[in-house]
């Protein structure tokens, strides 16, 4: 059975994405998601990220900097983010359950490791439907690991997000790095005050973004950044599948996906045209956003788990 067939026969029958009566696994940020994009888009971006230099080095006239960049995580938790502080929020515990599935596949805990397992790409098929929360909260629960270390690349080339979402001041990113070959990764990687958590842009809109991603600099780049540090776990803010095309070149490059679906909203006939555009990685996840349906005592969104091709 495909992909394909798997994740529709976990949709209900109505044309929308309907909350999971029983399943497997049940996550997330239920209709936190809602509520937290639009609180993200209502508050003023303050110098709660401010960004200043780490390091800089000089030659011959040229300075190359590290920058290192302050989230504000009070700031982060009004808006119902992740937090490595708030260990037992309801947020918390919901993006641990996401994050455990997705670890073992990427270090081969309980199993052999999926081939580039720790480039994890998070998409949807349309915008609004919660991809760049989900990101931005998985990659800081990841980061709260004893053992793993996360960096955080906006590919969403055409629509960034996560400046806007943490108040930092996109310069150079990803784009800036596939165009030119002397302009090193370090020089535009952001560190953060989350120790474990680093961030590389989207960088300067390029009217060929697309064929940027699918170039051999793209596959070098994530090639390097798979294999340089054996604990490092990079997650791929993605643009929606049936928005661009970025997307689905973007997947050829990835070991897992997790797809957001946003509950009684999204359609069949939507998911079944995004998940048909990503049959090169053979471990894809979807997670059910915004649900509002009550399972137990708690809202929950389901997280459906991995299927193989």
């Amino acid at each position: 059975m495909s992909i394909i067939e798997k994740a529709a026969n976990k949709l209900g029958h109505d044309g929308a994405v309907s909350q999971p009566q029983d399943a497997a696994e049940k996550t997330a940020a239920g209709n936190h998601a809602s509520r937290i994009e639009a609180a993200m888009q209502r508050e003023h971006v303050q110098a709660a990220s401010a960004t200043t230099p780490a390091s800089t080095d000089s030659d011959m006239g040229a300075s190359v900097t590290s920058m290192q960049v302050e989230i504000d995580l009070k700031r982060l938790a009004r808006m119902g983010g992740v937090t490595p502080d708030a260990e037992r929020s309801q947020v918390a515990e919901e993006f641990r359950l996401i994050k455990r599935p997705l670890l073992a596949n990427a270090f081969g805990q309980g199993g052999a490791a999926v081939r580039n397992g720790n480039l994890i790409m998070v998409t949807s098929a349309l915008p609004g439907e919660g991809k760049s929360f989900c990101s931005l909260n998985l990659a800081i629960s990841i980061a709260t690991e004893m053992e793993r270390t996360v960096l955080l690349v906006d590919a969403d080339v055409a629509r960034p997000r996560l400046p806007e979402y943490l108040g930092i001041r996109a310069g150079k990113g990803l784009l800036d790095v596939l165009q030119d070959p002397s302009l090193e990764l370090s020089e535009v990687m952001l560190r953060t005050n989350i120790p474990k958590l680093s961030l590389l842009t989207a960088g300067h809109p390029y009217k060929h973004g697309t064929e940027l991603l699918a170039s051999s600099a793209m596959s070098r780049l994530v090639a390097d950044l798979a294999n340089r540090y054996p604990d490092r776990v990079i997650i791929f803010d993605s643009p929606p599948l049936l928005s661009t095309s970025e997307a689905s070149v973007l997947a050829t490059h990835m070991g897992q996906i997790v797809m957001v679906v946003e509950a009684e909203k999204t359609s069949q006939e939507a998911v079944k045209e995004a998940l048909s555009q990503l049959e090169s990685c053979e471990v894809i996840g979807m997670v059910l956003n915004k649900s509002t349906a009550i399972l137990g005592n708690d809202n929950y969104y389901g997280y459906y788990g991995t299927y193989g091709k």
